[in-house]
């Protein structure tokens, strides 16, 4: 069953048995004085071995005193002028332990290897790049499906799909004679002007094609147009294809969150990369 997420004051958790975590999406300025006993409660009466923090720079050692660390920094992250901290605590000393920790290095020294080296990628004459619509979302939630044992959110399921187009998440995906078989979202946040790419996925038949590439290059031409400065990634720190396309693209990289997602039926570690056009 999916995390569920919901407020805490005003603030904006996501949280469950699935990730066995608690994730504060949202802090907000009016919480700043009890949201860590909160968070603390929260942790003590569901047993969970760890919180995940996304904050404003400017509220860390608050969340350092409480024996959090940070894990991952991005500049200018809110609207350009704060900068962003992914604080982490965790309970359990097994969740602190990466057992992927060397195959994962070997992965980011490929991808720093690769740095600001972009390959062009062109789609062949039966492939074409869009916008999905509410006309997809039944063959999109079986890429998902497909694609992944698991995912932190139900991108699987149609209405989850619908719901999230109707809010500020774009899909877009690459149709190879009218059939999708690459999929990748941009989730928007516009009042900061910030934007996750996410939710990349390929069919196995179709990977090798730089898909994944194109879709990146699409979504930040759209991202561009509608005014965002920061994009981010938090990708599969196992995963040398989406690490490598961030990196080609010109994306820094901010850091590591230990097991931090159950993604592909375990928790795995995720690296953080981003990229400021707004400030070229």
């Amino acid at each position: 069953m999916p995390d569920k997420v919901e407020s805490v004051g005003n603030s904006l958790i996501q949280h469950g048995r699935f990730n066995d975590r608690i994730y504060l999406m949202h802090l907000s300025p009016s919480d700043h004085g009890t949201i860590l006993d909160d968070l603390e409660r929260i942790v003590r009466v569901n047993r969970y071995s760890k919180v995940f923090a996304k904050i404003p720079s400017c509220q860390k050692e608050d969340f350092l005193s409480f024996g959090y660390r940070e894990e991952a920094y991005v500049p200018g992250f809110f609207s350009g002028k704060e900068d962003a901290s992914f604080m982490c605590k965790y309970f359990t000393k097994s969740r602190m332990l990466d057992e992927d920790a060397e195959g994962n290095k070997k992965v980011l020294q490929t991808a720093f290897s690769k740095n600001c080296k972009e390959e062009a990628v062109q789609l062949d004459g039966d492939a074409s790049c869009m916008l999905c619509t509410e006309d997809d979302v039944v063959r999109m939630g079986e890429i998902y499906g497909e694609v992944f044992a698991t995912y932190p959110f139900p991108i699987y399921d149609p209405s989850y799909l619908l719901k999230t187009m109707s809010e500020d998440i774009l899909y877009f995906c690459i149709k190879e004679n009218g059939r999708i078989v690459a999929l990748a979202s941009c989730e928007m946040d516009l009042k900061n002007r910030n934007v996750e790419m996410t939710d990349f996925a390929t069919l196995p038949e179709c990977r090798g094609k730089g898909y994944s590439q194109y879709l990146l290059n699409y979504m930040e031409k759209e991202m561009s147009d509608r005014g965002m400065l920061t994009y981010y990634t938090i990708a599969r720190a196992g995963s040398f294809g989406m690490n490598i396309v961030f990196s080609r693209n010109s994306y820094e990289y901010a850091g590591t969150l230990l097991k931090n997602t159950n993604i592909a039926g375990k928790l795995e570690s995720m690296n953080i990369w981003y990229k400021s056009p707004g400030k070229q």
